[in-house]
């Protein structure tokens, strides 16, 4: 019998369904710089996932930075030419440096145009078995609702009693993401015009009742100070009215809280068990769950004063892009 409040994933039992769903799978798109441990951390979680032979993947490996930085970037490449277990492996070699932001949006934007639609992972982000999974099913089952924007693998250490499997938020991460061409064409980069147009109201709801200061960055970023993508993302989906799939139990961990990225520092604030079990139940109402926000907002204020200690000691490394 089939739940009317969940979405029927019938390629999971139609065999013809299931080939047709199989052969139009998303293509994978890993952004990596100059962490070889890393690297191959993310790449052998991947590997391991269902769905991963019959996948595409895009990786983009960003030149280096510094003289410094030469040697350490080209053993990442090195490795990243011995990749095998997927459909394909395409590998884009950045002849300059173009630092994450750009390197990310640059090629999201390059491959989601190509595809219609994308899962999106950095170098430092482990993932479950069944993530490659959720995330085609997810891509699938919302294709045609436009409030559906961004589907994510990670959620935060929230407390998840009463919580379904997956369910909708304002509110967006992007440690392990998925999206569409539609509304990936929504993306603006511009902290000076977000400035200028959000309300002190838009403002207090982005930052979910300012438990979280995530107009910080978008400050920063006008300033000079910061140059990231995620947090305009973020945004642009808020501006847009658009929620974002999450789960309860996360399918990702993102295992560069360890000083060693862009942008951050070290931390386990974030850390997680990663779910392996496969998400079963989608929701077809599709809106915000209050309960989650209430948790999500619960978490960050408990977190807030550990979390300014953090940045008066550190400085702007602190700052990680959940957004």
């Amino acid at each position: 019998m089939i739940d009317l409040n969940y979405a029927d994933l019938v390629w999971d039992h139609d065999e013809n369904a299931h080939a047709e769903y199989m052969n139009n799978l998303a293509p994978i798109v890993l952004f990596t710089y100059n962490r070889l441990d890393h690297t191959k951390q993310t790449v052998e979680a991947l590997r391991a996932n269902l769905y991963a032979k019959e996948s595409v993947l895009y990786i983009y490996s960003d030149a280096p930075k510094t003289e410094a930085a030469a040697e350490v970037v080209q053993v990442v490449r090195d490795y990243l030419h011995t990749i095998d277990g997927f459909r394909e492996v395409h590998i884009v070699l950045r002849e300059e440096n173009w630092g994450l932001a750009r390197n990310i949006m640059d090629g999201v934007t390059q491959i989601v145009n190509q595809y219609g639609k994308i899962i999106v992972l950095e170098d430092d982000i482990v993932t479950s078995r069944y993530f490659l999974k959720y995330m085609n099913d997810a891509l699938e089952i919302y294709k045609d609702a436009p409030q559906v924007m961004n589907i994510s693998g990670y959620i935060c250490p929230i407390v998840t009693e009463d919580l379904p499997e997956v369910f909708f938020m304002h509110f967006s991460y992007c440690w392990g993401w998925a999206t569409w061409k539609d509304s990936w064409s929504l993306f603006q980069r511009n902290p000076k015009k977000l400035i200028q147009e959000f309300t002190k109201d838009d403002i207090y709801h982005f930052t979910l009742e300012g438990a979280v200061d995530y107009w910080q960055q978008v400050i920063a970023n006008e300033g000079g100070q910061l140059y990231t993508w995620a947090v305009f993302w973020g945004a642009s989906i808020f501006r847009n009215k658009g929620l974002t799939l999450a789960p309860r139990n996360s399918l990702t961990l993102n295992v560069g809280m360890d000083g060693t990225g862009e942008h951050c520092g070290e931390t386990d604030l974030y850390h997680v068990k990663v779910n392996q079990n496969p998400i079963q139940k989608f929701p077809l109402e599709i809106q915000e769950l209050p309960l989650a926000r209430e948790r999500h907002c619960l978490f960050f204020e408990k977190q807030k004063p550990s979390f300014f200690r953090r940045l008066a000691r550190k400085g702007k490394n602190t700052i990680r892009k959940l957004l």
